[in-house]
Formats: C-alpha cells, structure tokens, sequence
C-alpha cells in the first residue's frame, strides 16, 4: 500500500462539507434536506456575468496572464476606486482560483515552516487547512458568544506574538459569526502589526452584505500599514458566483505582491471564463448589490427571531456576512449534526448544519454551537427552524438530557 504523507494525514476534515454522506444517504430516502450549513446563496447571479459566458467569441481558451488577464484588473481597479482607495493600479491587484488560493498565496508568500499566524476565533474553517498545508501553525484568540464575538482585547493578541509570528488574519465581516469590526477595532490591529511589523491579512470577501446602515472598514483604510497588509477578496458570495471561482490578493506592497507572483506562475494561470464573467458582473452592479443586501437583512431578521424563540437557544445578531454562530442546548453539535441526518425527519423532511467544532481551535470550545447560514428564502428558513425546534425536544428524549 503507498504511504501517505504526514501533511494529509494531519489535514482536517471540513466541518462543512464532512457530512454530506450522511445528507447524501438521507436523500436517497426521499428525505428533503435543508442545506443550512454552506455559504451557497440561493440568490441568482447577474445577468450580465451570465451572458458574457454564453455570448463570448473566443475561438480559442487560452491561458490567462499569471497576474490575472488586464480587462479584469482594471475592472477590479475600478471597483476598488468606488471604495475610496484610488492609489490602486492595476498592479496592486493579483487575480486568484478563489478566494482560497489568494489565502494560501498570502501563507506561502509570509511563512516558512513552523511559523505562525494569528487569527481570532472561531473562524473560517479552512483556514486551519490552509495553514496545515504550509507546515504553519496557526495561534487562536477568542472570542465569545456574550459578546457577540467582538475582538478579543489587544493584549490577548500581544501575549501570543513570539519570534515565530508572521500575520494576523481576520475575516471582517465574519464568517461564522457575521462580526462586523469597528474602525476602533481595526486601528489597533493596525498599530500592533506596525509595532511588531507584522502582516494583516484582511479576508474582506463579504464587504458588501453589511446590515443596519452600517458600513464595513477595510484594513486598506489604514494606509501606515501600506507595506503590512494583504487583502483577501473574492467574486463568490459578492455575485453569488461560488463556482465561478474568482477571487484575488491585493496588496500595496511590491514586495509582497513580486514573491507571490512566483507561485502565481508555479500554477499557471487563473480561470479565464470565471474572469470574463466577474468583470462582466462589476458593470451597473449597484442595483443588484442594494436588492441582495435588502434580501439578506430581510431573512436574517426573520432567522434570528425564531432562533431566539426557542428555549436554550442563543443566536447573536450578526452585523454582516451571511451566517448566524447559534448556540443549542445539546451536548455536542457534531453527533447532533450527524442525527438530524441519520435519525431524525419529520413530514420526511430534515436539516444539515455546521458543527462549529471544526471552527475552534480547541473543538471543545465549540462543542453546543453550530453555523447556520441564511441563503435560502424566507419560507424555507421558517420551516427548518420549525424543524430545529422539534429535533431539539426529540434530541433530548432520546438521550435523556
């Protein structure tokens, strides 16, 4: 039998996508499954994106620049400008498979082996994987439920800074937890990567969906960290073009953005019809941005409510993103997760949501919470908290908490 290597062995499971068997069996019973615990809005992509896809007239799909192709680039530019930051050239900008590979560029263009980033949790689970991938470890500070997840104080950052440490990563808005960091917040973020001259690495990939009349604050707002900071951005949740898999690094250090240009060499080319679509979606976006924003408010507000109506049930409102970090009155979400599946229907219909052990991590801390994501429509949220509430008093019964 062939070996397998230490790194594959080590890498962990996605807590998001480890249960699909388990939906995938529960399915062909002819149970309805309610997909509460993806990041796949159910909203439609713009026209505009769709159409440059079918009406194109290229003869030949040829590779892309490294860099990502310039008509793209400048689309990026262009939007980025809208933002406030018109210092960006189209050569700050690095086109990426995903917001995914513009993280593991960012990882390998900073680490080494045995290095280490810090990043408040819970967090996106991936991120663990990423890190795993490069042999660096990743520091965790939390944060809590009581508090809505804001950052943890400065100084729980200040403890964990050792020779070792090389970024600081957060996710603003959150995912799981839909956190919106204040300028406050991020300002001193921003003094202690000066201080230490380490990198913040800002995952910005869900900017546009902030609730409340609130506005997020991008780490590009602090331009003293100008060569201390790498933006994560992506086309997927923006445009609900997931499988589109658009994303880039940007940065306004050319240090940074040279050394990652190697490895976006090393793999060749971005996908060329996934920039054709976005750069099509950047055109007259602002009525569909405002409609999908209203759309999430919307649900998020109903989705909240019922959650909260529920005995033992404690849900945070989140200030932007897509996702609700919910605590149940369980003993642990992932066996929980892996009943609603396996054991539990009603009307032979069923949910599938996040344990968010798996976003943690110590897994302990996030042993009676789980991530439920708002991307279907309203009717279906209300049914699959009808579903969450019976499960929850059947989950008890049967055993006997």
């Amino acid at each position: 039998m062939p070996k397998i290597s230490h790194r594959a062995q080590n890498m962990p499971a996605s807590p998001v996508r480890k249960l699909v068997p388990f939906a995938l069996q529960a399915k062909q019973k002819g149970i309805k499954v309610y997909h509460l615990n993806i990041g796949q809005p159910d909203i439609e992509t713009p026209q505009t994106a769709l159409d440059a896809v079918k009406n194109n007239d290229l003869k030949i799909f040829e590779y892309a620049l490294s860099e990502g192709n310039l008509d793209y680039r400048t689309a990026l530019k262009d939007y980025y400008h809208t933002l406030g930051f018109t210092d960006l050239t189209t050569d700050n900008f690095m086109v990426t498979n995903g917001g995914s590979e513009a993280l593991n560029f960012a990882i390998s263009t900073l680490c080494d082996d045995g290095d280490e980033i810090i990043i408040p949790e819970p967090y996106y689970a991936n991120y663990n994987g990423f890190a795993n991938t490069f042999n660096v470890n990743v520091v965790a500070v939390s944060s809590t439920i009581d508090t809505g997840f804001a950052l943890p104080p400065i100084e729980d950052f200040e403890k964990k800074i050792t020779p070792k440490t090389r970024a600081i990563l957060i996710c603003n808005p959150g995912n799981p937890t839909g956190y919106l960091y204040t300028r406050e917040e991020l300002q001193k973020l921003a003094d202690m990567a000066l201080r230490h001259d380490i990198v913040i690495i800002s995952d910005e990939v869900y900017r546009e969906y902030v609730y409340d009349g609130k506005q997020a604050v991008s780490m590009f707002d602090f331009p003293e960290i100008a060569e201390n900071c790498i933006i994560i951005d992506s086309e997927s949740k923006r445009y609900s073009m997931c499988g589109v898999r658009i994303g880039c690094l940007v940065t306004r250090s050319k240090k940074i953005h040279d050394a990652a240009m190697l490895f976006a060499q090393a793999r060749l080319s971005p996908v060329l019809l996934g920039q054709i679509a976005a750069a099509a979606a950047h055109q007259n976006d602002t009525e569909y941005i405002l409609k999908v924003r209203a759309e999430y408010t919307h649900r998020r507000n109903v989705l909240v409510d019922l959650l909260n109506g529920i005995p033992g049930v404690i849900c945070p409102k989140p200030k932007g993103a897509f996702y609700c970090a919910v605590e149940l009155p369980v003993d642990d979400t992932d066996k929980f997760a892996q009943w609603l599946l396996e054991s539990y229907s009603h009307n032979n219909e069923t949910i599938m949501v996040a344990p968010m052990s798996g976003f943690y991590s110590n897994p302990e801390l996030g042993k009676k919470q789980v991530r439920i994501a708002y991307v279907l429509k309203e009717d279906d949220l209300r049914r699959s908290v009808e579903l969450l509430n019976d499960a929850l008093q059947k989950y008890k019964i049967e055993f006997g908490l």
